[in-house]
């Protein structure tokens, strides 16, 4: 008889184990409150985004001048020659020689000013002209702006971010010069 009672309480935990349980929660022990979910579909679908008007039709206009320096661009740029190898170099080095030219104007250096004319060097070296010049002169001025918002007099930590600049460009001109150099 205890075998019988021991064989039914085991096949009763088995049978109840293998059921699925549909608690999800402390509370739902006693009862839902609230009725069961749908299941989920097997995928889901996108659902389209409701869009006003109005802001389609701003967002059209403001983009309308930024199109159409884009379209010229194209045209532009099928009779402009591709980036340079070392495009990204000398992007990081405008942007160094911007930081260089606030950084040594505000510590009182004597070659502040060189720092602008080594870029209009490097300008009128690489790109007269056109969208690759717009991005060194970009470079130049995110250096000049970044360190112009954070420091107004000359401090420890910008003699030392002008050292570091320093090496870094030297750096990068002996990479450049030594990869694409002429012989």
């Amino acid at each position: 008889m205890r075998l019988r009672t021991a064989g039914a309480v085991a096949l009763a935990c088995a049978l109840s184990l293998a059921s699925p349980v549909a608690a999800q929660g402390i509370l739902d022990l006693f009862g839902p409150d609230r009725p069961a979910r749908a299941p989920r579909p097997a995928r889901d679908v996108p659902r389209a985004e409701k869009k006003k008007p109005e802001a389609k039709k701003k967002r059209e206009r403001a983009n309308a001048p930024a199109e159409a320096a884009k379209a010229d661009a194209k045209g532009a740029a099928g009779s402009e020659t591709p980036a340079p190898p070392y495009e990204a170099q000398l992007v990081r080095l405008s942007e160094i020689i911007g930081a260089l030219a606030y950084l040594r104007e505000i510590c009182g250096e004597k070659d502040a000013e060189d720092w602008r004319g080594k870029m209009s060097a490097l300008l009128d070296a690489e790109a007269p002209s056109g969208p690759r010049r717009d991005k060194y002169v970009a470079a130049f001025n995110r250096g000049f702006r970044g360190y112009e918002l954070t420091y107004r007099a000359c401090t420890e930590n910008a003699k030392a971010a002008t050292a570091r600049y320093l090496e870094e460009a030297a750096k990068i001109s002996r990479d450049v010069t030594y990869r694409f150099g002429s012989p």
